[in-house]
């Protein structure tokens, strides 16, 4: 019984003997990054006391002189890291050294190491000790699935003789990790097993431990809001039963900051119990049904009036019934002459699929030219990170208002036509915006792409002679995009820049089938659709500085290029540069969002130049519930 005791007492001696040798051992091989061989975490050792002399005031900070002294073959390694020669004071000396050995290790040299740092009076020298770069023999598969693997970015071939990088090996964790936490496994580990350390190489097989499979309960919505917990299950795609994934989790946060009637208090919380994922979401509603009414005032294109009145009425109601869904309609007075109506139905969650089903009706009419029309239905696809990816297909139909008797008089086609395009397209939507309203930094991206084909059809009134050259049936094109920027400027200053634009290629366009441009919508500082363009490109900056969460004054600059093309071997076509200037006041009252809109504009295609009687007033009222 003594002997064991004493043998076991010996052994307990022993360990501890071991462990005060502790320095002795700094050289050993870690497989740590974030852990330099000493005395690279070490406090430095005292500098010398200053030589006896006048008493002089203590300086604070002494600028220090840095010498690395090396072995040949190391020295030349080190110079590639280009160490600074001169650092401000002793600290900055510690953290230069730390650094430099910090970035040996993680390119493989795992035993660099400061053996030595002296301290003079205006001089820091540091003795670095490089070593071998360490190499991977094999990293061969342990127990993980080959297709797991293939996700996480391994080959095997890859860590064949091939530099040991920790940072490389813990990137392997994590992409392993994260497929198999989005595997339904939050709570697995992985590391090396079967390690071999032979010389400076190392040769181990992955092995990664899942714990215990959870799936997900259920979604619970904290926060007031009348959205139904059924429609957010379908949005954010988690079903109870499922297995657990941390990528939908984050990207449930993402998907709800594109619904503009919601406010994400904060990211989602998710507690775990019995096997078990509850996930809960953090929301409020915010008003985003829209009611607006702006009335503009412009310098009277006739005689015997001194202004004309537009008008644009707008009402959008979201999120009805808490389901989603939204309705929209909004009718605009351009001139005397033109109006303009758009309808918009939304209903998400198709059939309890992802999917966004959308139908809109727009309708143009120039009471003395024309009448167009243009239903639409499209099918988006909504995601976290791609954006949202939208297949839609529409037809556009434009019937002529006619005077027979002076049709029957014509020896050429008129600028407008009646005609027929049925299109196919895709469209894509990106934005990383922090608020949908008033944002104040982030991107925003639409592109959209439609081909298809257009019928010309033979106008009664109009001698039969006329379309003998004319291609009544032809294939057409049409792109669009707009990009923009929001950058915070200051302490409540904002700058947007954007672009957009759009383009038709075909045959033979007319004047009722091209894009219509100008007014506070499009181009600042002229009439609502003053321009008619096959082509154009608008530039904006605009500055706003914020006065209140929800209020700012601004200036804006419109600068556009456009371009109308009737027919490729036409000689007359049309180019304009119209430029847009303005400033302008939005702030929230007790009826609404209040807009003050002060705009003048330049263009040589419509004999306009800046000055107070070309100028344009917008004002209105938008209100949200």
């Amino acid at each position: 019984m003594y002997v064991r005791f004493f043998l076991r007492f010996g052994w307990l001696l022993g360990w501890v003997w071991l462990l005060g040798r502790g320095p002795a051992l700094a050289q050993t091989p870690t497989l740590d990054p974030a852990a330099p061989n000493q005395p690279g975490l070490a406090p430095p050792p005292v500098p010398p006391p200053a030589p006896p002399g006048p008493t002089v005031p203590k300086r604070l900070v002494r600028p220090r002189v840095l010498r690395l002294d090396a072995a040949p073959a190391d020295a030349a390694r080190l110079r590639r890291y280009k160490p600074r020669p001169a650092v401000p004071d002793s600290l900055s000396a510690l953290r230069e050294i730390r650094e430099l050995v910090l970035a040996l290790q993680g390119e493989s040299y795992l035993t660099a190491s400061a053996d030595e740092i002296r301290w003079g009076p205006d001089t820091v020298r540091a003795r670095i000790f490089v070593g071998e770069p360490f190499r991977w023999a094999y990293l061969r598969n342990g127990n993980l699935g080959d297709g797991l693997l293939t996700r996480a970015g391994y080959r095997e071939k890859l860590y064949r003789q091939a530099p040991f990088r920790p940072a490389e090996w813990a990137q392997l964790q994590e992409r392993v990790l994260a497929e198999a936490e989005n595997q339904g496994y939050p709570f697995a580990t992985v590391g090396l097993d079967s390690v071999r350390l032979d010389g400076h190489t190392i040769a181990g097989r992955v092995v990664l431990k899942r714990g215990r499979a959870i799936v997900f309960d259920s979604i619970q919505i904290v926060g007031s809001t009348k959205t139904r917990k059924q429609f957010l299950t379908k949005y954010v795609q988690i079903f109870p039963g499922q297995p657990y994934s941390q990528q939908r989790v984050q990207a449930a946060a993402q998907l709800l900051r594109q619904l503009p009637y919601l406010k994400v208090r904060a990211e989602p919380e998710v507690r775990f119990a019995r096997g078990r994922a509850r996930v809960y979401l953090l929301l409020d509603d915010r008003p985003s049904n829209q009611f607006d009414a702006i009335v503009g005032v412009l310098p009277s294109t006739g005689t015997g009036q001194g202004v004309q009145f537009t008008g644009d009425v707008t009402i959008n109601l979201r999120n009805l019934k808490g389901g989603g869904k939204q309705v929209g309609l909004q009718f605009r007075k351009v001139d005397a002459l033109s109006q303009l109506l758009d309808l918009q139905y939304v209903h998400p969650n198709f059939f309890g699929t992802p999917l966004e089903v959308a139908g809109s009706f727009n309708l143009y009419k120039q009471t003395d030219a024309f009448l167009t029309v243009r239903p639409r239905l499209q099918v988006t696809y909504p995601t976290a990170r791609a954006g949202r990816l939208t297949f839609f297909v529409e037809q556009r139909n434009s019937r002529l208002f006619t005077d027979s008797a002076a049709a029957r008089a014509l020896t050429a086609l008129p600028e407008n036509i009646d005609s027929q395009y049925t299109s196919y397209g895709l469209s894509y939507a990106w934005n990383t915006l922090d608020d949908l309203f008033f944002p104040h930094r982030g991107y925003l991206l639409n592109g959209q792409a439609a081909v298809g084909t257009k019928t010309i059809t033979k106008n009664p009134d109009l001698n039969d002679t006329l379309y003998t050259r004319l291609p009544l049936r032809s294939t057409q094109v049409a792109l669009a995009l707009r990009v923009e920027r929001y950058t915070a400027v200051g302490r409540a200053g904002v700058l947007m820049l954007r672009v957009r634009g759009e383009s038709l290629a075909n045959q033979r366009l007319f004047l009722n089938e091209m894009f219509r441009l100008g007014g506070l919508n499009s181009l600042r500082g002229f009439n609502e659709n003053q321009f008619y363009a096959s082509a154009y490109a608008v530039a904006t900056a605009e500055y706003r500085q914020f006065i209140g969460p929800e209020s700012y004054v601004f200036l804006f600059a419109d600068q556009a290029y456009l371009q109308q093309k009737f027919s490729e071997r036409n000689p007359g076509n049309l180019h304009d540069q119209p430029t847009g200037l303005g400033a302008g006041l939005s702030f929230r009252t007790p009826a609404g969002l209040f807009q003050f809109v002060y705009s003048v504009g330049q263009s040589s295609s419509a004999n306009q130049r800046f000055a107070l009687g070309n100028s344009k007033i917008h004002f209105g009222i938008t209100n949200r519930f």
